[in-house]
Order: structure tokens, then sequence, then C-alpha cells
């Protein structure tokens, strides 16, 4: 039976040990980008549990593998760019039960990953690494000699463990909002083009407390002169949308120099995302105009139509063969709908989040776009648009706006 003045040091151990753990969330650490802060953390992990390596494995949702992203003690994991299947080997294993595991004996039958018994580890202890119910990676600590880990080190490296994946997790939101932010904003047309006879408007408002999503607008010349019109929307939010957006982009402004219609236009790209980007559903409008612009062929896939107002008349949507989303795979024969543009008439095209509000028919908001709708200038039915779509609220996703004018 213990004394009671080892149970004393033991209990100031536990509470220095704990007391380090403070500095796991140190706030000059959020300064730091996800590689810097997680060494750095590490580094404070291998002195409170007196290790001589740690490192952290981040999950590839992607290919079910887990990649070496950090490592302090033995750098080679990260800089051999180790991976490790879900459900195989030490790591592997603690990410599939997503349970702490202890070895006392590390080689090829117990880690797949040769570098840590070829450096002499003898004994190593991983925890999952989970944030909200979602499984980032795995931590694991390892010992060059034959001190096993604890009932107290386990628990100890699951606290570590929760506020390593807190710090990440919250740091690496903020540097991928940032990331697709500019992203998102670097794929927007910086200046529109010149046309005779042609002005126009645009209008891109990212949506308020979330992470930037896919939407985008384009507007280009093609060799032939004919201008294009695009507005799309990509599903998700994040970095992954814009990325993925961006490569819809440059897929649709890559099959333009066939010379193909906007329906022909978007059967391609939807084979291309079909193929080569599975699970992503896109909406696109597309809208062709040849000198002198007095018509207009447009095609769309899953997208809202645009609204066209005519002197004289009331506004009113155009009528299109809408069709499925490209990236649905369903070889939908889209059919294009060609409409005259008299002088003095204005389209608008947009996406979604101009007219769809929490709680309300998106017939409210088509109406209220279109009635926001004259042939004005472009620029001021840009902004009786925003006014009376968006006004003052606050929109939960973004909002692209391109207005046309033929004088």
């Amino acid at each position: 039976m213990p004394s009671e003045s080892s149970k004393l040091v033991t209990d100031e151990s536990v509470a220095e040990r704990l007391a380090k753990l403070e500095a796991l969330t140190d706030r000059t650490l959020t300064r730091l980008d996800v590689d810097d802060l997680l060494v750095e953390l590490l580094t404070r992990v291998r002195e409170i549990l007196d290790v001589d390596t740690a490192a952290v494995l981040i999950l590839d949702p992607q290919s079910d593998e887990l990649v070496a992203r950090a490592a302090c003690g033995i750098e080679e994991e990260v800089r051999q760019g180790v991976r490790v299947p879900l459900g195989t080997g030490f790591a592997g294993r603690i990410a599939a039960t997503r349970q702490p595991i202890r070895l006392d004996h590390v080689d090829s039958t117990t880690v797949t990953n040769p570098i840590l018994w070829e450096k002499g580890i003898q004994v190593m202890l991983g925890v999952p690494l989970s944030a909200r119910g979602r499984l980032l990676g795995v931590l694991h600590i390892g010992r060059l000699e034959e001190r096993r880990f604890s009932d107290e080190d386990v628990e100890l490296l699951q606290i570590v463990a929760e506020r390593v994946a807190g710090a990440v997790q919250t740091r690496q939101l903020e540097i991928e909002r940032a990331a697709a932010g500019l992203l998102e904003r670097s794929l927007l047309p910086g200046r529109l083009p010149r046309c005779p006879g042609l002005s126009f408007a645009a209008r891109y408002v990212a949506g308020e407390h979330q992470a930037v999503g896919g939407d985008w607008y384009d507007l280009f010349t093609a060799p032939s002169g004919e201008l294009w019109i695009v507005v799309g929307d990509v599903a998700g939010r994040g970095l992954q949308a814009a990325v993925v957006m961006g490569r819809v982009r440059s897929a649709l402004r890559a099959y333009t120099l066939l010379g193909e219609p906007p329906e022909r236009v978007l059967e391609l790209v939807d084979r291309k995302v079909s193929h080569f980007e599975l699970g992503t559903i896109a909406t696109v409008a597309c809208a062709v105009l040849a000198p002198p612009y007095d018509t207009m062929t447009v095609a769309v896939a899953g997208h809202p139509p645009p609204v066209l107002a005519a002197p004289g008349r009331p506004a009113e949507f155009i009528e299109v063969d809408p069709r499925p989303p490209v990236g649905a795979d369903l070889g939908s024969q889209r059919r294009p709908t060609t409409v005259t543009l008299e002088s003095g008439s204005v389209v608008a095209f947009y996406t979604d989040g101009l007219i769809e509000r929490r709680g309300e028919l998106i017939d409210v908001g088509m109406e209220r776009l279109r009635s926001a709708m004259s042939t004005g200038s472009p620029d001021q039915v840009a902004r009786d648009i925003m006014r009376a779509a968006v006004g003052g609220r606050t929109t939960t996703d973004d909002v692209a706006l391109v207005v046309l004018r033929r004088a």
C-alpha cells in the first residue's frame, strides 16, 4: 500500500502534468498555420507525457487512408509521406475502432510503418482525434525504452487529443474559409467584356456567417466573337466546393473553344463532371449572343431561368428546358431556347441565393425578383434587384447576379 508521502508526490505529478495541458490552448498558437500549430502542439505533448516521439495522422476521406501530417521526434513519417489504410496496423486500428490502443511490443506484426521499429521505438500509445463526432485522424506517441504506458497516460493523451482536435479544427476551418474566399473571388472575371451595343453589371456577395460555397459567374467572348454569359452553383460549401467550382468553370470555358452551342457544351461538362468529379452536382445557366447581339440562345442544367424585361412589357422569366444539373449523369438531351432582344431589353442571370429565403416558397422570391426588373441601366437594375431581394437581411447562401442590357 503506497505511503501518504508517495501518494502526495503522485498527486502533485498529475496536477503538474494537467497544468501543462493548459499550454495546449495558448491563444498565441491560433496565429500559426495548421502544420506549424501541430508541430508546436506535439512538442508540448512530448514534454507533458515524457515520450520520444509524437505524431498526428490526418484522415483523407477520399482514399480512406491516414496521412502523416506532423511529427516531432521521428520526422521521417511526414517527410516520406507515410499513409496508413483504415483498419490496418496500429494507427489504422485506432481510427477504425475509435478507441485508444497500447502497444508493449513494436515490430512489423503490430505496426505497418517500418520507420517506427527501425528507429527503435519499444512501446506506443495512440488515441483517435475526433471533433463533434467526426473522425479527424490519430495522435500517437512512443518511447525508446520499455517503459509501458499507464492508465493515467491513456487518460492524459485522450485529454490532449481533445484539445489538439479542437485547436486544429478551429484553425483549419479559418484557413480553409479564407483560402476558399480568395479562390472563389480569383475565379470571378476581373473586367467585364466590351461588346458594341451591350452594357453589363455584376454583383457577388458571399453568404454571411457561413463558409463560402461554389457560386460563380463568368462573361467572356469566344474566338468566334460570340459572347458567353455563364452563372452556376456547385452544391456544397467550403474550400472543396470552391475548388470543384474552379474545375467546372475551366472545363466549360475550354469546351466553348470547340465552337459548340450552349446545350452541347453543357452535355460535355456533364460527362466530364460525372466521370471525374463523382458526387458533384452543379446547376448552370449558359447564354450565347452573336453580333449584332439581337438574339440570345439559352441552355440550363437544373438552374433557375433568366428574367427578361423588354420595353413596354412586364418582365417575365424566359421559358427554358430545365433538365437535371450537371453531374446527375442521366444522359439528358438539353434543348436550347432562343429569344429576341429588342433594343432596350434587359436580362438578369442569378444563383438561387438571390431568390431563396428560409421558410418561404421559392415562387415568392422569384416574383420579388421579377417585380424588381426594369429596362434601366444595368447598374441601376442590379441595385434595385439587390435592394428588393436582399435588402438588409443576412443571406445564408452566396448570391451571384449578372445584368445585361442591349442599347
